[in-house]
């Protein structure tokens, strides 16, 4: 038997600031569902997820709340397990930037990058956003009505004049080898149009960075200069590394990481820093960084602050996690920008899961229960059958290329031809007539066949209410995209209960 394929998917680690909102759980969420799709495809995934618990941020936020700076992370970390165990968020491993493990990682990968010759100590002057965590150049800000220069990312932020002596990294040396990367290695930023701003940031030349910080109490010491911290977006993209296991023997298990999946607000960080400090310390570069678009809910990006217009525990609540899971990914391309609202929640879980997908399930299993005695009849190939066959390899397709999207649009396709199908077909009336019954036979098997095939396709988004839908079917787990269409169905005793989508009092929603 051969090894599986190695699959490694990070996100992006989540600031400890405070506690999780909707713009979080999206990424969250999104690189779930490609994480369950590549288990389904009978490889080896190993999925990190993480918090980035350093910086200047989070100390004036334990500052604030009358705690030491690791008893807030401790407290936020928390929370954020419990939202991921409540959506149902598959991780391997839950890295913490606190934690030692990380912290021998980080100043391995500054030793080596400084037996390179790439570190050097330098003053540095220049704007500081608190909220990104980062300098920002003249070009990077924006000025307000009254002139005052701006973060677009946190505009409601101060930017701040700092000057101090830092630890600076020679990034401008890095200009070159880097925009051969994008020439040779085009999947290395994706989707395209985050590749082209890539571009054009490194045609314009690159300055060296300051990688650490002077007096800040709250970080990973910087090795042999125990004045400084390391400044925290090369703390925290180091993560991925050290989610591996490095520096110790054998992280090239893991490592390099198949796709690290990040918002579009800090490719900058992840395609171009990153690889340049992956290059100067000698280590593999990843192969892929997905950067997603914005989600908005009322014209703002969901944020901290426009996380409470729409609370994540409210959406959950609303239809379940699993419908949250499925409207975000439904109605937000996983390659672009999307907007959101309460409203269009219950219009896509009314018509897409209650009505079209439930509805189907629902009605195929009470006539099997009724009109086969509960047991799935025997059926010879026939349309239906095509249809799954060419849903599944479109389906491959899509979610190969990260297209989330347009693997649900799939699916549901699939679910509208199999309704049509009971239409045309009528097994009702063909219960009525007993010589007739070859054909009743057919059609039945034919629609637990596209269930079976449904619940495969739409278990990574929905994978509690697809586990249900394959236990109704008397199938124990749902089948491995290889398996589906030839999984034996005939004999099994199906279990028909309450919808698996409840059709919602939609007043009783409205807020």
């Amino acid at each position: 038997m051969s090894t599986p394929k190695k699959y490694y998917i990070t996100t992006a680690i989540d600031y400890a600031n405070g506690p999780p909102h909707l713009g979080h759980a999206v990424e969250k969420i999104g690189a779930d569902v490609m994480a369950r799709y590549h288990r389904q495809k009978g490889e080896d995934v190993h999925f990190v997820v993480g918090m980035d618990e350093h910086g200047l941020k989070v100390y004036q936020s334990a500052q604030r709340a009358g705690l030491t700076p690791q008893e807030w992370v401790d407290r936020i970390a928390e929370e954020f397990r419990q939202a991921w165990a409540r959506l149902g968020i598959s991780y391997d491993d839950f890295i913490r930037t606190t934690q030692p493990r990380h912290h021998r990682g980080v100043q391995e990968l500054i030793r080596r990058i400084q037996a390179r010759g790439d570190l050097y100590r330098g003053t540095y002057a220049g704007h500081y956003c608190v909220g990104c965590e980062g300098y920002k150049t003249p070009d990077e800000l924006e000025p307000d009505l009254q002139g005052t220069l701006r973060c677009p990312v946190h505009p409601t932020l101060d930017v701040q004049w700092m000057e101090e002596e830092n630890w600076f990294f020679r990034l401008s040396a890095y200009r070159d080898p880097l925009l051969r990367l994008l020439d040779e290695r085009p999947e290395f930023v994706q989707p395209e149009i985050r590749r082209n701003e890539i571009r054009n940031v490194l045609e314009g030349g690159l300055e060296d960075i300051s990688v650490s910080r002077a007096r800040l109490p709250w970080g990973v010491p910087w090795p042999s200069d125990p004045e400084h911290i390391v400044y925290v977006w090369l703390d925290a993209l180091t993560n991925y590394l050290t989610a591996a296991g490095f520096p110790d023997e054998g992280y090239e298990k893991l490592w390099p990481a198949d796709v690290h999946v990040i918002g579009k607000d800090i490719t900058r960080f992840h395609c171009i820093y990153w690889p340049a400090f992956l290059m100067s310390a000698g280590v593999e570069l990843p192969r892929t960084v997905w950067a997603h678009g914005f989600v908005t809910y009322g014209g703002h990006k969901l944020s901290k602050s426009a996380g409470v217009a729409f609370g994540l525990p409210e959406a959950m609540e609303r239809h379940g996690p699993d419908a949250l899971r499925y409207y975000l990914l439904r109605e937000v391309p996983w390659n672009g920008d999307g907007a959101i609202t309460r409203e269009r929640f219950d219009e896509r879980y009314t018509a897409e899961l209650a009505n079209d997908l439930g509805n189907l399930a629902n009605r195929t299993l009470a006539m099997i229960q009724r009109y086969q005695d509960g047991v799935i009849p025997p059926g010879e190939s026939g349309p239906l059958e095509e249809v799954c066959r060419a849903t599944l390899a479109r389906y491959r397709e899509v979610m190969d290329a990260h297209l989330l999207h347009l693997g649900i649009a799939a699916a549901l396709e699939l679910s509208s031809e199999a309704n049509t199908f009971v239409e045309v077909r009528a097994p009702w009336a063909l219960a009525k007539e007993p010589e007739r019954a070859p054909e009743l036979e057919a059609t039945l098997a034919s629609l637990a066949r596209a269930l079976l095939v449904l619940a495969t396709l739409l278990h990574p988004v929905l994978p509690g209410k697809m586990n249900e839908l394959a236990h109704r079917l008397g199938v124990p787990q749902v089948p491995t995209l290889q398996e589906v269409l030839d999984f034996p169905l005939e004999g099994r005793r199906v279990r028909p209960g309450p919808p698996l989508f409840p059709r919602p009092d939609l007043a009783s929603t409205r807020g």
